[in-house]
C-alpha cells in the first residue's frame, strides 16, 4: 500500500470519527428529554451505537497509524491544519 493511499485512508477515518463524535454529542443532549419511555429508549440505543462505532473507527485508525512518533505527529499536525484546528 502506497504512503499516499494510506495517508488518505487515515484522513478519511479521522473525518468519520469527527462526524460520529458530532452525532454522538447531538444524541447525548437528547437523552432523557422526552416524556415517552419508548423515545428515550430509542435515543439511548442510538447514542450507544454511535459510541461503539466511534470506538471501532478509532481502533482501525490506531492500527493504520505509523508507529514512528515523528511521522505520526507531523501527519496529525497537517491533518489538523487542514480542518482548521
Amino acid at each position: 500500500m502506497s504512503d499516499e493511499y494510506a495517508h488518505g485512508r487515515r484522513d478519511g477515518l479521522r473525518l468519520a470519527l469527527a462526524v460520529l463524535a458530532a452525532e454522538e454529542a447531538k444524541w447525548a443532549a437528547l437523552l432523557g428529554g422526552s416524556r415517552s419511555w419508548r423515545t428515550n429508549a430509542t435515543r439511548e440505543v442510538r447514542h450507544k451505537t454511535l459510541q461503539v462505532a466511534q470506538t471501532r473507527v478509532q481502533t482501525v485508525l490506531n492500527r493504520l497509524t505509523p508507529k514512528d512518533e515523528a511521522a505520526m505527529s507531523a501527519e496529525l499536525a497537517v491533518a489538523l491544519d487542514k480542518i482548521g484546528l
